[in-house]
Parts: C-alpha cells; sequence; structure tokens
C-alpha cells in the first residue's frame, strides 16, 4: 500500500517540475528524544548525489521538484521524502528495531547489541556541538573482507581512538579476534575527509571489547641534554624560567604502579622536586612570594656542596580569589575512551566544579574531529547543569586540538572578566591529528593566544600514547601550569589542595639568575631546568616569556657547586684568552652567591626585580633539604646521570626517611614506597 501511495505521487506531480533546480535544507532528528544526528546520510534517490549533515543534525542540499531524498543513519530506520515547493525539510528518524544482530566479518565477530548499548548510542548523540565522529562510531557496518574495500597495507589503523604508526599495521593481526567489539571500515574519499591525510588510502577503525588495546606504546617526550658544569671564571651568570609543573612525578608514579621502564626523558629532575611542597615561610613585603636559600654538603659528594634556592607564593583562600572565568577545553576523541581518560577526567572535573562560587562562571568546549560548544557560560552555583554537561559527554573520532583551541580562547575572550581569572583549562591526552598538531605549530598558536590575557592550565590523562612534550609546549608558551592527572588522588591534590594555585596566578614571567662568586665557587650545575634554560640578556628582556607562580605555589631550584681549592674532574682546561682578561674583586668574599629575581603582575606588562644575597656560611641540612636531595638524586639516577656519583639507592631512601617530617598527607611516604619498590622491580 505504501508503495502504490508513492507512486500515485509520482504521478500527480507535472514532469516539468522536475527540471526546476532549488536548494533545500533541514534538521534531521532522533525521533525519540528530538536530538540532532550528525553524520546522517541524505541522498537523492536513484543517484550518488548527496550530503551528510553537520554536527548541528543540519544539511543543504540543491535537487529539482519532485525528487526523492532518502534520509538514513545506522540503527535508524530510513525515511524518504518527496520534494514539492517547500525549501526545508526537517526529519525524525525512528529507531530501527529490527535491527538485532551485527556481522562484522572477516574477524569473525557475531553479537547482538544490548539494551545498555543503545542506550549508550543515544546519549552519545547528547550534544549538538560534538563532531560527527563523536556520533559516528557505532556499530552496524557490515564488512565483507579486505579485498572487498581495495584496503592496502598503506591503510590507517585506529584502535580504541589511538591511530597506529603504519609501520606497526602488520601488529594488527595480534589482536585477538575475540576481544574485538566492533570495526568500521572508510574507504580512501571518506577517511581522507574524516581523518586527513594519513588515512588518504582508507582506514579501519577497531574497538575492542576492554576500550584500552595498544599495539604499540607512542608516548613522546621532549629530549632532555642533562645540565654539565659551567666554570664560574668564564660564565657566572645562571639564567633560567621557574617551572610549576609538576607532571613528571605523577607519570613516573604511573609507571612505577603498573611495573613499567621509566623512559629517560619522562624524567624531569625539577618536577619532581616540585612535585612536594617545602616549609617555606608567607612572604611579608609588598612581593608575592618570599625568598629562601640553604647551602649544605651534597649527600652524594663529599666535594661539592648543594644550594637550595626556593620561593613560597603568597596562599589565598577560596573567597579571596576574584571572579572566575573558566574555560574547560576537553578531548572527547576515540583515543580517550578508557577508563583512566575520560571517564576519571570527568570525576576529577567535578572536584573543580564543587568549589565554585556564585560569581564564578564555566564554559565547556569539546573536540574531536571537529570543536564545539556544549555548555555555555555558566554560573558556579548552577553545578547540576555543569555536572549534567559533563556526565554526558562522550568520546570517539580523531583529534583536532587546534580547533578546539581556538574556539575556548575565542570563548573566554568573548566572556572576559577584567581584573578576573580568565583561563582556559585544557584536559587532553596530547595526541593531536587533525588540523595543525605539530610541537611547533602548537607553539606557534599558543604564543598568539596568550596575548589575549586568558591564562591555561594542561592537564594530561592516561598512557600508550600521551604526549607529553605537546602538553609541555602549551603550558610553558601560554602562561600556563602542566599537570598529570593518574588518579583520583592526584586530582584531588590538583583540584582541592592546590585549587588556587592551579586557577590563580600571582605572578607570571618569573625568572630567576644567579650569579656565583668566583672568589668561592669554581663551577657550578643547575640540576634540572633543561627545557626552561634562558639567555643571560633574556633576564632584563620584558618581552621573553618565563613561567608563572600560582597562588600558594612553590618553586625550589638545587645547584651542585665546587668550591674553589677543590680538585675535581667535573671542570675541564679551557686555553686562556688573549684579548679578555677576568679580574676578579675580592671586596665580596663573604658572598657566595647573588639571586635575582623579576616577575611581572597577573595583567602587568613590566617587570618587577627582587634581589637576595647569600652568605659562605653552611649548615646542616633541614628536613626539606634532605627531602629535595632524596628525590633530586632518585631522578638523576632513573635519567642515568653522570654526575650522582655512583650513589646507591638505599642513599636515596636514607635522605627522605631523614627529610619525612610530619608529612600530613603522605606524599613523601608514597615516594618513599614508590623507591622501594620500582628498586625491587629492576
Amino acid at each position: 500500500m505504501k508503495n502504490v501511495v508513492l507512486i500515485l505521487c509520482l504521478v500527480l506531480i507535472p514532469w516539468h517540475f522536475n527540471a526546476q533546480e532549488k536548494s533545500i535544507s533541514g534538521i534531521v532528528t532522533t525521533a525519540d528524544d528530538g536530538l540532532p544526528l550528525p553524520g546522517a546520510s541524505v541522498i537523492i534517490k536513484g543517484t550518488s548525489k548527496g550530503t551528510q549533515t553537520d554536527f548541528d543534525g543540519k544539511y543543504t542540499l540543491t535537487v529539482n521538484l519532485g525528487d526523492i531524498i532518502t534520509v538514513s543513519y545506522v540503527g535508524m530506520n530510513s525515511a524518504e521524502i518527496i520534494i514539492g515547493s517547500s525549501n526545508t525539510y526537517d526529519v525524525a528518524l525512528e529507531l530501527d528495531n529490527s535491527l538485532d544482530e551485527v556481522i562484522v566479518l572477516g574477524y569473525g565477530v557475531a553479537r547482538k547489541p544490548s539494551k545498555s548499548e543503545l542506550k549508550r548510542q543515544k546519549k552519545q548523540r547528547f550534544h549538538n556541538k560534538i563532531s560527527n565522529q563523536l556520533a559516528g562510531q557505532v556499530a552496524g557496518v557490515r564488512i565483507k573482507g579486505r579485498e572487498s574495500v581495495g584496503i592496502t597495507d598503506n591503510v590507517l589503523y585506529i584502535v580504541d581512538g589511538i591511530p597506529v604508526q603504519k609501520r606497526y599495521n602488520t601488529l594488527i593481526k595480534s589482536i585477538n579476534p575475540k576481544d574485538i567489539e566492533s570495526m568500521n571500515v572508510y574507504k580512501s574519499s571518506e577517511a581522507l575527509d574524516k581523518f586527513g591525510d594519513s588515512a588518504k588510502d582508507g582506514c579501519i577503525v577497531i574497538t575492542t571489547k576492554s576500550g584500552n588495546y595498544r599495539v604499540q606504546n607512542d608516548e613522546d617526550y621532549a629530549n632532555i641534554t642533562e645540565n654539565d658544569f659551567e666554570s664560574t671564571g668564564l660564565s657566572p651568570l645562571s639564567t633560567f624560567s621557574i617551572d610549576v609543573d609538576k607532571a613528571s612525578y605523577s607519570n613516573i608514579r604511573r609507571m612505577i604502579n603498573a611495573g613499567q621502564a621509566i623512559p629517560m626523558d619522562a624524567v624531569k629532575v625539577e618536577e619532581m622536586v616540585n612535585y612536594f611542597n617545602y616549609n617555606y615561610p608567607q612572604p611579608t613585603s609588598e612581593h608575592p612570594f618570599s625568598i629562601n636559600t640553604e647551602v649544605t654538603q651534597t649527600p652524594w659528594h663529599e666535594d661539592t656542596q648543594l644550594v637550595r634556592i626556593g620561593l613560597q607564593g603568597k596562599t589565598y583562600d577560596n573567597e579571596e580569589l576574584p571572579a572566575s572565568n573558566l574555560t574547560f577545553l576537553i578531548d572527547v576523541s576515540g583515543s580517550m575512551s578508557s577508563q583512566n581518560k575520560l571517564p576519571l577526567l570527568k570525576s576529577a572535573f567535578k572536584l573543580l566544579v564543587n568549589q565554585l562560587r556564585p560569581k564564578d562562571r564555566v564554559s565547556i568546549v569539546v573536540y574531536a574531529g571537529a570543536a564545539g560548544v556544549v555548555l555555555e557560560p555558566t554560573s558556579g552555583d548552577d553545578k547540576e547543569k555543569i555536572l549534567s554537561a559533563l556526565d554526558n559527554l562522550q568520546s570517539g573520532g580523531s583529534t583536532a586540538g587546534g580547533a578546539g583551541i581556538k574556539l575556548a580562547y575565542s570563548l573566554a575572550e568573548k566572556h572576559f572578566k577584567k581584573g578576573g581569572n580568565n583561563r582556559v583549562i585544557l584536559a587532553t591526552d596530547g595526541d593531536f591529528n587533525v588540523g595543525a598538531s605539530s610541537n611547533n605549530d602548537m607553539q606557534t598558536l599558543i604564543e598568539e593566544k596568550r596575548k589575549s590575557g586568558v591564562f591555561l592550565s594542561v592537564l594530561g590523562f592516561g598512557y600508550g600514547n600521551y604526549k607529553d612534550s605537546k602538553l609541555e609546549t602549551l603550558a610553558d608558551k601560554g602562561n600556563g601550569n602542566h599537570a598529570y592527572i593518574d588518579n583520583m588522588q592526584e586530582a584531588q591534590k590538583v583540584f582541592g589542595k592546590e585549587f588556587g594555585g592551579t586557577l590563580f596566578t600571582i605572578a607570571k614571567d618569573v625568572k630567576i639568575q644567579v650569579e656565583f662568586n668566583p672568589n668561592k665557587v669554581q663551577a657550578y650545575r643547575l640540576i634540572g631546568y633543561e627545557n626552561r634554560l634562558l639567555a643571560d640578556e633574556d633576564f632584563i628582556d620584558d618581552t621573553k616569556d618565563a613561567g608563572e607562580l600560582g597562588s600558594g605555589h612553590t618553586v625550589t631550584a638545587l645547584y651542585e657547586i665546587v668550591p674553589v681549592g677543590v680538585k675535581t674532574d667535573y671542570i675541564k682546561n679551557v686555553p686562556e684568552l688573549k684579548y679578555t682578561k677576568n679580574e676578579m674583586v675580592s671586596s665580596f668574599s663573604d658572598e657566595l652567591f647573588t639571586v635575582k629575581f623579576r616577575y611581572k603582575k597577573p595583567d602587568g606588562d613590566k617587570s618587577i626585580e627582587m634581589v637576595h644575597v647569600q652568605n659562605i656560611t653552611t649548615v646542616g641540612p633541614s628536613e626539606d633539604m634532605n627531602f629535595a636531595s632524596a628525590v633530586a638524586l632518585y631522578g638523576m639516577q632513573l635519567r642515568n646521570s653522570k654526575y650522582f656519583n655512583n650513589a646507591k639507592i638505599d642513599k636515596v631512601i636514607e635522605l627522605a626517611e631523614k627529610g619525612r617530617g610530619e608529612d600530613e598527607n603522605g606524599y613523601r611516604a608514597e615516594f618513599i614506597r614508590l623507591v622501594k619498590s620500582y628498586d625491587y622491580l629492576k
């Protein structure tokens, strides 16, 4: 009967209308909940001419009067519409209740979707601002084998959201067919459109039942070349940017707890040392931080001394902080699907949301194959709305990180609070693979965006494809800080105990320059901070970017120095200069070094300078010095440093035990446990 009616309708339409071309548009939604369907197919029946809906469920198509368009979506009943005089055709698709089996041939998988899966598919379409890849990872594509789709060895495989490097394609065969949940195949043209140039020869998207399969480890860390000793006579100045990032320590902790080997470049000694707070006094002057120094004998070398320089940022209570304009920028690509990524991310952000005040505003931007706004600025007292938006985020698709950053900053700038705390909080594994995605691309992009006055916090999640180097670049160049969230304990530390420091900057572009007295110090080396070194002339150049200090944050830097008169292989001989003669000034015989600090106020562009002089007095190590030196020594051992003087792991544990102190939150005790367990694993 339905076909008869259709035929009669066609007969009644005047034949000459078919030649009248026009443009139509509409929105495709689900009939049961009215949510838009991104990626739905809209085809003129009997032809190959058609289009897909965008991530708002909208489409535009050029047709002739009398044409029939077929609207389809996997898992839904198709609909046919006859084109008449109207220019708008909205379509609501019904769920296909007859779809009770999905078969993926070639891997021998047959299954029936459960009610929970159907519910998940529905939830995955919750927001109309997530790219079509988010809604497109739905089981139901029938695959008849490799030969039928023309796939070559250059095909791009994406396994559980992570693109596989093509040199590892043969390892795909190692996946047990019983472990496969679903598989989608995209031919060249569609794959190129969805996933970029790397998929020009086609793409196979595989989802495993565990959701966390790793074909190979594809983590990325910046190369670090350890600082050497510098001769004070030739180079008396040491200049660097502060670093309050702590990501390296929590990432190493994750590896130790998982029984994994630790890559050398994953170890950043300064981030390990700065993970822990030290008992520095609160500032009492007009400056936003106090300066503290300590000199003692190096615990791993009897002929050198260890210098500790510490900053303590002023601590503000939550209610004292200015109103916040926060933009959550959340990676919801396929690589974020595993339990320690998006699910952990949601739980972590809930800790932050629960501390927001009515005067604070939160927006949420997400990105996968494209970027979209899923929550316009919302008051901090409307927590239910914010939490609901977080709860409904789902993962899938490729990763257009650059587009997400641009959209998040645009939104933050649009709602900028003058005198307030304007910040983008990026949460991702850093695996950007669509659009501008290289480290250099990200640096160029974020250096431009920081001019807006919007600050940045970068939170890393997950493992297997974690891109630490990219996230470090974003944090360093974007007036930001970088943390790695490996569990809810770390989330509580970042968003709970260190809430103000994570979100509120009290000083920016903080630089340190130490001048050692050549009458007292032969040579020195800065322990860590290799990626934060500055040219000496950059210290007084206010156009040079440097690190930011948050409310309550501490910063610790360690130097190992060689006193005058000590013979050591650490200092290499250099030829005498013909035209230059170094003369030492003897009038500062009681001074070991002078340390200068320059910083700007959060909304300022001119630096303020502070000076602190350290005399030649050495003391027995404090508890904090013992603990900081234990962490530094352990970092040096993990990096196989040439300067730890063959000190044993027992020395690390001994120093850490001496420096454990009150340890209210148990972080120092945890460090001791990690050292002991990793030594056992080795």
